[in-house]
C-alpha cells in the first residue's frame, strides 16, 4: 500500500461482550496472580517479531509500544505482584520458518506467553504451535483475518483486515447501488485486496470491479484512463513498492483524485512523502496515527516513545496490557489466562478495546484521516473516529 500496512494478507455486527470484573486498563499490578505458581518466579514472555527485514520498522514500533504498555500496566515496576515480567526478544526477520524455530525454542525453555508476529505469514504458522503446546499467543501487527478464531490459545493486539475494509466502506455510507473500483497490482497482494473489497463492500450491495496493473509497470497513464472511464463512487487503491510516487502522480495529473473519492490505507509516518502533491487529495483509512486519540494510555505511550506515536505503537502497548491481565488472573495456568482475556474490555491507546469471547477478535475504534502540508511536513488530521461496533467483523467460529 502505499497501503503497506495491509501487506500482511490484506497488507487484508457483533455484540460487544462486556465483562463484569473490570473495565479499566489492567487492574492493580500489585495483586498476587490468581492462577497459582511460584509467587516470586519471573514470568517468561517471548516476543518474536521483525527486528530486521522488510517489516523491521513495524517491529520497532511494536516493541517500543510493548515496553511502554508494560510500564503503564504495572505502574513502572514491570512486575505482577512480586513476579517480574521477563521479556526475551527474538528476530524472525519476517520469515515464518525462523519464527517457528524461535517459538519452539522459547516453549522448550518454559515460556508460556508468546507475542509479536509483525507479518501475517508468521502469525499463521505460530498460532498452531500455541494450540499444540497450550501456550498463550498474542499476535501483533499481522492483519490477516485468519488469525481471528484460529484456536482458543490465539489472540491479537492489533486490528484485522476486515476492520480496514469497513473503514474504507465508511467513506461512501450505504454501499447499496454504489460502484467501487479496486486499483492495485496484479499480484497476490493486489488480488487479496480485490477479494476483500468484493467480500465486504460488495457484500453490502456495491458493484465491485478492479483494474490490476503488472507489478513491473512504470507508465500508469493507460490504467488511469480506465479508472477515469469507470466513474466509480469509490476508488480503493492498494499499492506496494517503489513505483507508488509515480502512480499517485499520474492519478493526480489525470484528474482522478478530483473526480471521485479515492481511499487508501495510511501507513507509517516515514511513508507519507510517497504521496507527493496527491497526499492532500486522498481519503485515508487508518488503524492509528499520532493524535487519533487522547487518553491516559495514549499520553503515557506518547511520552514513553519520545513524543510521537505511529501506526503500530498501539499494537505493542495493547499486547503488554493483555500479558499483564493474563498473568494477574491466570498465574502460570494458561487456560485461566485464556479465560481472563475472553470478553475483557479495557482502555488502550485507541480507546475502549474488547476481546470478543467467541473468536478473540479485538473490537476497537478505526479512523478516517486526511493529510495536510507537504514533503516531510505532512500532518495527519482526524476526520472521524469509527466506533468498534461500526467496524466489527462478523463473529467467526472458533476452529480449535
Amino acid at each position: 500500500m502505499t497501503v503497506k500496512a495491509m501487506r500482511r494478507a490484506f497488507v487484508t455486527a457483533a455484540t460487544v461482550i462486556a465483562v463484569a470484573t473490570t473495565a479499566t486498563a489492567c487492574g492493580s499490578p500489585q495483586e498476587t496472580a490468581a492462577g497459582g505458581g511460584d509467587a516470586a518466579a519471573p514470568v517468561k514472555v517471548g516476543i518474536v517479531h521483525s527486528q530486521t527485514g522488510a517489516l523491521a520498522s513495524y517491529g520497532k514500533q511494536y516493541i517500543d509500544g510493548f515496553k511502554a504498555g508494560l510500564a503503564y500496566a504495572t505502574n513502572g515496576t514491570n512486575k505482577v505482584g512480586d513476579r517480574t515480567i521477563e521479556v526475551t526478544e527474538v528476530d524472525d526477520a519476517g520469515d515464518p520458518a525462523k519464527a517457528v524455530s524461535a517459538v519452539k525454542d522459547l516453549i522448550g525453555k518454559g515460556t508460556k506467553i508468546i507475542a509479536g508476529s509483525t507479518a501475517s505469514g508468521v502469525a499463521l504458522q505460530v498460532a498452531p504451535l500455541a494450540a499444540q503446546n497450550k501456550v498463550l499467543f498474542i499476535s501483533g501487527p499481522a492483519a490477516t483475518d485468519a488469525v481471528t478464531g484460529v484456536n482458543k490459545y490465539t489472540f491479537r493486539s492489533g486490528r484485522q483486515s476486515y476492520q480496514d475494509v469497513m473503514t474504507a466502506k465508511s467513506f461512501i455510507g450505504d454501499a447499496a447501488g454504489k460502484k467501487v473500483v479496486v486499483f492495485g497490482q496484479d499480484s497476490a497482494f493486489g488480488k487479496s485486496n480485490e477479494a476483500a473489497v468484493k467480500a465486504v463492500i460488495g457484500g453490502a450491495g456495491a458493484t465491485v470491479s478492479s483494474v490490476l496493473a503488472p507489478a513491473s509497470a512504470t507508465d500508469f497513464t493507460p490504467f488511469a484512463s480506465q479508472l477515469k472511464a469507470a466513474k466509480p463512487d469509490l476508488l480503493f487503491v492498494a499499492w506496494a513498492g517503489t513505483t507508488a510516487p509515480a502512480m499517485w502522480q499520474t492519478l493526480d495529473q489525470q484528474g482522478i483524485l478530483a473526480s471521485t473519492t479515492v481511499v487508501t490505507g495510511l501507513d507509517i509516518r516515514a511513508s507519507w512523502p510517497t504521496f507527493g502533491a496527491a497526499g492532500s487529495k486522498i481519503s485515508f483509512l487508518s488503524h492509528y496515527f499520532d493524535g487519533a486519540s487522547d487518553n491516559p494510555a495514549a499520553q503515557a505511550a506518547k511520552q514513553a516513545v519520545g513524543g510521537t506515536l505511529d501506526l503500530f505503537h498501539p499494537d505493542g502497548f495493547t499486547a503488554a496490557q493483555m500479558v499483564v491481565r493474563a498473568v494477574q488472573e491466570g498465574g502460570d495456568d494458561v487456560d485461566k489466562m485464556v479465560s481472563a482475556l475472553e470478553g475483557w474490555s479495557f482502555d488502550g491507546v485507541k480507546g475502549k478495546l474488547t476481546v470478543r469471547a467467541e473468536d478473540h477478535a479485538l473490537l476497537q475504534p478505526m479512523y478516517q484521516a486526511t493529510l495536510t502540508g507537504s514533503g516531510d511536513q505532512l500532518t495527519a488530521k482526524l476526520e472521524k473516529a469509527l466506533t468498534p461496533e461500526e467496524v466489527a467483523p462478523p463473529a467467526a467460529a472458533m476452529k480449535g
